[in-house]
């Protein structure tokens, strides 16, 4: 928005200077782009006075003057045929830029010496006159700059207006901005004028077909008007604000523009058939040729202003040819409408036509400024091109557009701006810009919205106008005040990543699957057909086969991922997955998601040892990792068991891992068969954990305990025992017996010889004991360790090896 600052003072006492003025219009939002100085090149041309004028001795038609800027006198050469002595002329001095950028220097002209040169109105670009040099009045002063002889003197501030704040789009919207930094009232323009006889609607009428693109039309109708030029104080005024001067009527739809932002538009009314004006929408593919010379092709959407046979303009963008205001004009119609804002975008858009006036109506004008700027105008054309006013006015408006009103809560607006204003200061604040405002209670105000701020729709957009009308600087800067607790470390996630933390310090990496797998891979592991595994549920919308259901457990993922990896020559495979399964729940749509541990090994036990060690990966390898895992639980009588093994274990090398009858998983050799079937090249050890029932069975224990003050004694335990008998369950048989002197039990030989006899073997104990307060004697532990080996060997007879 390019505001003319003298235009401003027309409606509002600016008290600031204009560096001041264009620093607080962008405190309160309104960015200042650029000020300059209006004709800044005009600083070298002066006002002065003509002496005498002689004919050049080397032309006919050249004069030599002498002329006085009141100090000194200068002698210029000038073509000029209305030269005349004692005349009072404007001097451009060595130095001075013209409007066409030419600038003035000293010279000879046909042998006689020129020190500037006398300027017509044309040339300064203060007129179209150039017939000769501007002669002013006699009572001007000689010796001044020409902005203050003529009364130019202004400044351009050059607003960037944001697209919400349409009121801001005419010299009225920024005054009433500046009263309110100001402090100042504002002034409206003073609208009086003389109706005469016929009544308008005898002339003509208006229809609203498109009562949703255009909510109100009026119109009013001036008769035996002249088309000229427009007078100066109205050229400057256009001209100011980057307006070309076209013609006094046109001038006045210009000027009104851009004084309250409402766009107007004037037609020849002799010119519009049937004298009437009907609103519709366009036909797809209808033609229409604009003031532009330019045939348009229109679009089913288009807003049209027709008249009584075919369109005359694209309502709200530009107006046609075959009604333009020409030079023959005397009756002219004007129109002031508020039309639909998204349907002027959207036609503005597609047609690639954008003006002044698609500009404010898509941001949305002020509907009930329609009547002010139509009557405004009128006005004006009256005074600069004479006629008569018809009577009256049509106002077609079927559904008046309300404006809202709105309850601000004081508290809520400081809480929110973090401000202490009562709410006298914000009622008084939002009165400055014309907002109605009435005191409900002490907290409370109540607010009505001028329908020329269709920005404000809620109480947060009035909490905004008060603090940029305060002043942002009395917003204090402060930090937010917020209490800080730390989030309580979830336990499932913190015992998976403890258990993560073990498997990759054992030499374990992460894999990390789709959860989406073949249901071919689920048979191939040979599940039975009634293993809720083999009902998965199924992507209805799959990316490929490979990927058809849910996955139900986590071992087809890590096999094939072990495939991929011995294909790809790296044999020597420690890999883990911890994520969620999905087994359909009966009854229900949705899975149940818990989460298990699955893992595997293969290849060398020691991979890129430097000395030795080149020993397969074996089942004893694969359960001393699963041991070191559940540790973290602190299960207490875990045990491996040769039951209730997976089809897809191999039943020679494989276990069930349980825990007080609860089955926490299996481990174990990958049985051929399945081997064979996901093409593994080499024996893969696997184990599978339901973490979920681990976490739920898991143990409290103590972070620390302190160091023992007395020597423990070991005591040694060899005995024979069918080879059916797994080693774990004397162990757990002998913890128990719950003896308090016994601090730990641990395997050193499992011996297999035929002297033992047939499905005998001989697995040797060792057995620790300690006491916390004492030092134990080998009296008192023989005989402790005596009962306890006795008890062992009656419950699973046994036989003592010596």
């Amino acid at each position: 928005m390019i505001v003319s600052v003298e235009w401003l003072r027309d409606y509002v006492e600016v008290s600031l200077s204009v560096e001041e003025l264009a620093h607080r219009l962008t405190m309160v939002g309104l960015e200042v782009e650029a000020v300059q100085r209006r004709n800044a090149f005009l600083e070298r041309v002066v006002t002065a006075k003509l002496g005498s004028v002689t004919r050049h001795p080397n032309s006919d038609h050249l004069h030599l003057c002498e002329v006085s800027d009141g100090s000194t006198s200068y002698h210029i050469v000038c073509g000029a045929p209305n030269v005349e002595a004692g005349s009072i002329v404007l001097l451009a001095l060595p130095g001075a830029r013209l409007a066409s950028g030419m600038t003035i220097q000293e010279t000879q002209i046909r042998g006689q010496f020129s020190q500037g040169m006398l300027c017509s109105q044309k040339e300064l670009g203060l007129g179209e006159d150039a017939s000769g040099i501007w002669m002013l009045p006699q009572t001007t002063p000689v010796g001044i700059p020409v902005r203050e002889a003529l009364g130019i003197e202004d400044h351009i501030i050059d607003v960037a207006v944001t697209p919400n704040r349409s009121d801001c789009l005419s010299m009225l919207g920024i005054a009433r901005e500046v009263a309110a930094i100001c402090e100042a009232p504002l002034r409206y323009p003073a609208i009086a004028f003389a109706e005469m006889d016929p009544d308008i609607h005898t002339l003509g009428s208006v229809t609203l077909d498109d009562p949703e693109g255009c909510p109100r039309y009026a119109a009013r109708i001036v008769q035996g008007i002249t088309v000229g030029p427009s007078p100066n104080w109205l050229r400057d005024r256009l001209e100011a604000v980057g307006l070309r001067s076209i013609n006094n009527i046109v001038d006045v739809t210009n000027y009104v523009l851009m004084e309250m932002g409402q766009p107007l538009h004037a037609f020849d009314f002799d010119r519009l058939r049937e004298h009437r004006i009907v609103v519709r929408r366009a036909g797809n593919g209808e033609r229409f040729t604009t003031l532009d010379g330019t045939e348009r092709t229109l679009f089913d959407d288009t807003l049209l202003i027709c008249d009584g046979v075919g369109p005359v303009a694209i309502a709200g963008i530009m107006g046609g040819l075959d009604s333009e205001i020409a030079q023959d004009t005397t009756r002219v119609l004007i129109e002031s409408a508020y039309f639909e804002p998204r349907g002027i975008r959207r036609s503005s858009k597609k047609l690639g036509l954008r003006t002044e006036s698609s500009y404010r109506f898509e941001r949305g004008v002020d509907p009930e400024g329609v009547i002010r700027a139509l009557d405004r105008a009128a006005q004006l054309m009256l005074e600069v091109g004479g006629g008569e006013l018809a009577r009256g006015r049509i106002d077609v408006y079927p559904r008046p557009i309300t404006a809202p009103t709105l309850v601000l809560d004081v508290d809520r607006t400081n809480r929110f701006l973090g401000t202490d204003l009562t709410g006298a200061e914000i009622g008084a604040v939002l009165r400055r810009i014309e907002l109605g405002v009435e005191a409900l209670d002490d907290h409370r105000l109540q607010v009505s919205v001028p329908s020329f701020r269709p920005d404000i729709t809620r109480a947060v957009d009035l909490a905004e106008e008060v603090a940029r009308l305060v002043g942002y600087d009395r917003v204090p800067v402060t930090s937010p005040v917020a209490s800080i607790e730390a989030e309580l470390v979830d336990p499932h996630l913190n015992l998976r990543q403890e258990i993560k933390g073990v498997l990759q310090g054992a030499g374990f990496f992460e894999a990390l699957n789709y959860s989406f797998i073949s249901h071919e891979s689920l048979s191939l592991l040979g599940l039975h057909e009634d293993d809720p595994r083999m009902n998965p549920i199924r992507v209805l919308n799959p990316l490929s086969e490979d990927q058809g259901v849910m996955r139900t457990t986590l071992v087809p993922g890590l096999l094939q991922t072990a495939r991929y990896n011995f294909d790809h020559g790296n044999e020597d495979l420690r890999m883990f997955e911890l994520s969620k399964v999905f087994l359909p729940k009966k009854g229900d749509v949705l899975p149940v998601e818990p989460h298990y541990l699955a893992g595997i090994m293969a290849g060398a036990r020691f991979p890129q040892t430097l000395y030795g060690g080149l020993g397969e990966v074996e089942y004893a390898d694969l359960k001393g990792v699963v041991e070191e895992v559940l540790e973290l639980s602190h299960l207490q009588g875990v045990a491996f068991l040769a039951e209730n093994v997976p089809p897809y274990l191999d039943p020679l090398h494989a276990a069930s891992i349980c825990v007080d009858g609860s089955l926490l998983g299996t481990l174990g050799r990958v049985h051929p068969r399945v081997e064979n079937a996901f093409d593994l090249k080499k024996p893969v050890y696997l184990f599978e954990l339901n973490f979920d029932q681990v976490y739920r069975l898991r143990r409290q224990h103590s972070l620390y305990q302190s160091l023992p003050r007395f020597p423990s004694v070991s005591r040694d335990m060899a005995l024979v025992v069918d080879e059916s008998l797994p080693v774990q369950r004397m162990i757990d048989f002998i913890w128990e017996l719950q003896e308090p002197m016994l601090e730990q039990i641990e395997v050193f030989d499992i011996y297999r010889n035929p002297q033992l006899s047939e499905g005998k073997k001989s697995i040797g104990y060792r057995l620790v004991y300690r006491s916390s307060d004492r030092s134990l004697t080998d009296a008192e532990v023989n005989e402790r360790h005596g009962r306890l080996v006795e008890r062992v060997l009656n419950n699973f007879h046994g036989i003592l090896r010596s």
